[in-house]
């Protein structure tokens, strides 16, 4: 992630702090940095890995739930569920987030169209304002759908010997 970003989320997170007169805790300026170095998608558990592991910063899974909440209020964080798991993103500066997902293994493919984001702004919501939205297009990919035709073309072989 680029620096200024880095900064700009930190300064978020230090004025929303200032202002309600929450505790600027070391745990919560790691995690905020540990969520931005990464790349993608990440799971609870993948970050809790990245500050034990990588930062030598070990927290508690609450600490981690608990401020990844605080992050998504702050529209610095934003949670997906895919099918069944939960995953996190790195979200400032990128309120839109269309992904495809294989339903065979599971795979995530994060990918940008100007069309859907054209379409989405060009919508006129009574009583709402929109921040960003999030797109999940379901289907099976390539490798998937590769190894699944490879196995029926099997099927018919021993079928018709």
């Amino acid at each position: 992630m680029k620096e200024n970003v880095k900064v700009t989320v930190r300064n978020i997170l230090t004025n929303y702090l200032e202002q309600n007169s929450l505790r600027k805790t070391p745990e919560r300026y790691a995690i905020l940095d540990a969520v931005y170095s990464m790349a993608g998608h990440f799971t609870l558990d993948e970050l809790g890995d990245k500050l034990n592991e990588e930062e030598k910063f070990p927290v508690s899974r609450a600490t981690l739930y608990n401020t990844l909440k605080l992050f998504m209020e702050l529209r610095l964080v934003i949670r997906h569920r895919f099918q069944g798991s939960t995953k996190y993103e790195a979200c400032y500066d990128n309120n839109s987030h269309s992904h495809q997902i294989c339903t065979v293994c599971g795979k995530v493919t994060e990918f940008k169209s100007q069309k859907i984001n054209d379409a989405i702004a060009s919508q006129h919501l009574r009583r709402f304002r929109k921040d960003g939205f999030s797109l999940y297009i379901y289907g099976i990919c390539s490798t998937c759908q590769a190894q699944i035709t490879k196995q029926a073309s099997k099927r018919k072989e021993l079928k018709n010997q």
